[in-house]
């Protein structure tokens, strides 16, 4: 039996707490990696299509999750508010996109062996 070639694999990696409730996963990871660029969780939030309100709660449940701040912001002023990770925020998403990147390349290793016989034209 063959399968479409066209068919991949996809891993979503999300940090559960003790009662398996998602804490940390790709969703807050882009969120802080758009404040890192825009430095602006309003304009992160603005760049992802979502609310500001929204990006607000998620990184507030975050917050509470992991017990650690994710950002530091200032208000207003002559250039405006703004926004930039914590270092914790920092090396948190760092140690993220690792796993994340570690996880994905296992996958696909895993994939390749166990389907590629299946695969059209392999």
């Amino acid at each position: 039996m063959k399968m479409n070639p066209d068919l991949r694999l996809t891993v979503t990696l999300r940090l559960l707490d003790g009662e398996g409730q998602r804490r940390f996963g790709p969703g807050v990871a882009a969120l802080l990696e758009q404040v890192q660029t825009q430095k602006s969780l309003r304009a992160a939030a603005g760049s992802m299509g979502m609310a500001y309100s929204k990006a607000w709660r998620i990184i507030r449940n975050a917050e509470e999750a992991l017990d650690c701040r994710l950002l530091e912001s200032t208000i207003g002023g002559k250039h405006g508010g703004g926004a930039v990770l914590t270092a914790e925020a920092e090396g948190l998403l760092e140690s993220y996109q690792a796993l994340q990147r570690e996880v994905e390349a296992c996958a696909r290793e895993g994939f390749a062996v166990r389907f590629g016989a299946f695969r059209k034209g392999e």
